[in-house]
């Protein structure tokens, strides 16, 4: 028992942030394992888009999936693999973080709907609040009622599974965040944003934005800082942390 190694937290890389992001500040798994925090867990990334093989759940103390630029509506066999490796880890009780892609691509692993959100693109710094059952949820328990996210997405889940609670909204996206069983969640909102990552979204699909009457110099100074949704990444680490400790006394 005691020479028991951790598993590691896996990071699931489904996408690329923009080039001039990227080449600044790192991508999705970077901005990711930055806000896990000090964890014990060994953290290893893996691109199902480039053909690494997802491991079993028994192998891994949680994963996180990041977000993309890819649509999962458009059924991509990388995106179509990794929805039914969602399943087996829903199944068999792993830690399990989806954000925005991965939210969306949970959701349509267990039979639920991702596609266009009718209202459009919901971008910048949002509202969200909490519903009731986040209350006495394992990750969102303890967090105000209301906090502050960034969000970057057209597609949105449309339709939740059945069997998912949901435990936050905002005015333009009625499933800010739901959760399967105990151990899967889903948040379309990125916690592993900060303000300088927004705006340099805001900033990079400016144009498409005016194009559609969004008034871009104000929305990029309504970027604020999230302190309380970056508190998420951490919160799973531990999450994770305690799965992989009471399975590690079976192992």
């Amino acid at each position: 028992m005691e020479n028991v190694r951790p598993h590691p937290l896996v990071i699931v890389k489904l996408g690329d942030t923009f080039a001039h992001l990227s080449e600044a500040r790192g991508d999705f798994e970077h901005w990711i394992a930055d806000g896990l925090g000090a964890t014990s867990l060994p953290v290893l990334v893996l691109d199902p888009r480039l053909g690494d093989t997802l491991p079993s759940p028994d192998t891994i103390a949680g994963a996180i999936v990041t977000g993309s630029h890819a649509m999962v509506s458009h059924r991509e066999p990388w995106s179509e693999q990794t929805a039914q490796w969602l399943a087996t880890l829903v199944a068999h009780g792993t830690p399990l973080l989806g954000i925005c892609f991965g939210h969306q691509l949970l959701a349509h692993a267990m039979g639920g709907e991702a596609g266009d959100h009718p209202g459009g693109i919901e971008i910048g710094t949002v509202d969200v609040t909490l519903t009731e059952a986040a209350r006495n949820d394992a990750l969102m328990r303890g967090l105000p009622a209301n906090f502050d996210a960034h969000a970057a997405h057209q597609q949105s889940a449309l339709r939740l599974p059945d069997g998912a609670v949901r435990l936050a909204t905002s005015a333009h996206e009625p499933n800010q965040a739901f959760r399967l069983g105990e151990r899967a969640w889903g948040v379309q909102f990125h916690p592993e944003f900060d303000a300088t990552t927004m705006r340099g979204y805001v900033d990079s699909m400016a144009d498409d934005l005016s194009g559609k009457g969004v008034d871009v110099p104000a929305l990029r100074e309504r970027v604020k800082a999230t302190a309380t949704a970056a508190q998420l990444l951490g919160r799973f680490a531990h999450i994770a942390e305690e799965h992989d400790a009471g399975a590690a006394r079976l192992r």
